[in-house]
């Protein structure tokens, strides 16, 4: 295909300062393979320096390295790019240079969740733990010594907190958040950031809103003035890690560098595009545009429908799916919701039998990343060992340490090594487990058609025909925990980003009623965000819905 007027003008952009400004849709991991292809076509890297290529998590990581496989042949991708997640480059750092802030070889990089161990050695419960790993998180943020954590500890007063990390700091153990604490404090030595910034020509950042302001500072030591910002506040959606989109934005436009804006969405159609820009004066988005309104047959659909309890929603949703489903086979639909447990009704309703085909993409097994490497450690493993309490330890001693650096690659694996160890405990042998993991399939499986369950945060990066965003309720989108402006604002850019997987249409649910979990039911409000979706045209009620569906030319919508 060939590139887009912005895409050839990042592709041919000569500085190699630049920021660009990608909504979903628009084409930015295109973009940033062309302006890689371009970089070694200009001979702006000539071995031994390399471009280095940053992305926020594994999955990232694996689908820039696809689309870099369109342009670069595999001899140039190993001659001129270093690719890396943020913590993988952090623990690359700490074992070449740890010892400048006295961190010697006996120091253990995390190859599992050391603080989680400790927190079941303590026999703390979920506030507990929650509270803790707030405040050791918070601590590590900054960057400081591992003396000056423990001062911050002390100074708010965590008992437990600092006793963890006392013990951590004595057993020489690393954990996820010290690596990007200790890179940034290697760093300040300008004699190993000079190594840094001859060995790379430039860097290339894949999804700039996801960086905490640490690893901000870690890529500017490399490489400020030289640095590709690539992504969209409107998709920055990991506060929760510490990330701060717009501080990154602004310490980005500090360095004086110009910015290139994508405004067309290729992806969606123009009643989905309506409702994702409906949701501006929170998210902080760019206004989209689709590429050819035309081409989208009935202008796309965007639709809310109410129901009374979760059960009803639930019916409702599988009704849907299978309309769409026979008018035509191949179309993907995605459930989207805030988290797992909403949709629990949906999940054991499919559970019992549906009339088509459905995937639940948190399983393990469904993961392009994570399945290869339990089947890998699984055919390792002792089957003895499987169904015993140390299930999890044993199998994780089979997965390469560097790929336990990703936190969300290590979260997956937990995961899997729960589904094996529960599959082990019911006498199911090893090789049929294995069996089970499908790992060369997966690909096949989450592009199938059908329906796919998946969360907001997973789903972020994937496109489906339609998608179906279920719970919009106060609690749910937005969730309870939101508290502040600054979250309400996050939780913003989730929905955003729920909506925007859509090709097709849009389909929002209420649930009248709720139920907590010990039983009691309660009245549902409808969420904060109602409003701004309705400020949009195209968003109809579900009879204005339910003739459009009726009225459409499925024939067309399939071809599309």
């Amino acid at each position: 295909m060939k590139p887009t007027i912005p895409q050839e003008q990042i592709r041919d952009y000569e500085p190699l300062g630049l920021i660009i400004t990608a909504p979903a849709g628009c084409g930015k991991t295109e973009a940033l393979a062309l302006r890689v292809r371009g970089m070694i076509d200009r001979r702006v890297v000539t071995p031994p320096r390399k471009i280095l290529l940053v992305t926020f998590t594994n999955r990232a990581k694996e689908n820039i390295g696809e689309r870099l496989r369109t342009y670069l042949t595999p001899q140039e991708i190993t001659r001129y790019i270093t690719l890396h997640n943020l913590h993988g480059l952090s623990a690359r750092i700490i074992a070449a240079h740890g010892q400048v802030i006295g961190l010697d070889s006996s120091w253990k990089l995390p190859d599992s969740d050391w603080i989680a161990s400790k927190f079941r050695e303590r026999g703390l419960d979920y506030h507990q733990k929650t509270l803790i790993s707030s405040h050791l998180q918070q601590a590590k943020l900054e960057t400081r010594t591992d003396d000056e954590v423990l001062d911050y500890l002390r100074l708010i007063q965590d008992q437990d907190a600092i006793e963890i990390e006392r013990e951590r700091q004595d057993s020489k153990q690393l954990t996820y958040d010290d690596l990007p604490r200790l890179a940034d404090l290697i760093l300040r030595n300008e004699q190993i950031a000079a190594l840094y910034q001859e060995h790379f020509s430039c860097i290339v950042i894949d999804e700039f809103q996801d960086l905490t302001l640490q690893q901000l500072s870690i890529l500017q030591r490399i490489g400020r003035g030289r640095i590709t910002y690539a992504g969209d506040l409107a998709q920055g959606i990991y506060g929760f890690t510490g990330a701060k989109p717009e501080q990154v934005l602004a310490a980005a436009r500090s360095e004086g560098i110009d910015e290139i804006t994508f405004t067309e969405s290729h992806r969606s159609s123009p009643a989905v595009l309506e409702l994702v820009n409906s949701l501006r004066p929170r998210t902080g988005g760019v206004e989209l545009k689709c590429s050819s309104p035309e081409s989208w047959p009935g202008g796309g659909f965007a639709s809310h429908q109410v129901f009374e309890s979760e059960k009803d929603e639930a019916d409702g949703i599988v009704r849907f799916a299978a309309g769409i489903l026979s008018r035509g086979k191949e179309q993907r639909i995605g459930v989207l919701t805030r988290t797992k447990k909403r949709r629990e009704n949906l999940d054991e309703l499919l559970t019992r039998g549906a009339p088509f085909s459905w995937y639940r993409w948190d399983d393990p097994i469904f993961d392009s990343h994570i399945a290869p490497l339990l089947r890998s450690a699984l055919r390792k493993a002792n089957p003895a060992q499987l169904g015993g309490a140390d299930a999890q330890q044993h199998l994780l001693e089979f997965v390469d340490p560097l790929e336990l650096q990703d936190p969300s690659t290590y979260e997956g694996l937990v995961q899997g090594c729960a589904w094996i160890y529960d599959l082990a405990s019911e006498g199911i042998s090893k090789s049929e487990i294995n069996q089970r993991i499908k790992a060369d399939e997966n690909e096949t499986l989450l592009s199938a058609p059908g329906l796919h369950l998946v969360t907001g945060h997973a789903g972020k990066g994937q496109q489906f025909d339609w998608v179906i965003v279920m719970g919009l309720e106060q609690g749910s989108i937005p969730s309870f925990q939101a508290k502040t402006e600054r979250a309400i604002v996050e939780e913003s850019r989730v929905l955003s980003v729920m909506i925007s997987r859509a090709r097709h249409g849009v389909l929002t649910t209420f649930s009248k009623v709720g139920i907590k979990p010990w039983g009691a039911r309660f009245k549902n409000n409808p969420s904060v965000f109602m409003d701004l979706l309705c400020d949009s045209d195209s968003y109809t009620d579900w009879e204005g819905g339910r003739d459009w569906l009726n009225a459409a030319d499925w024939e067309a919508i399939s071809i599309r």
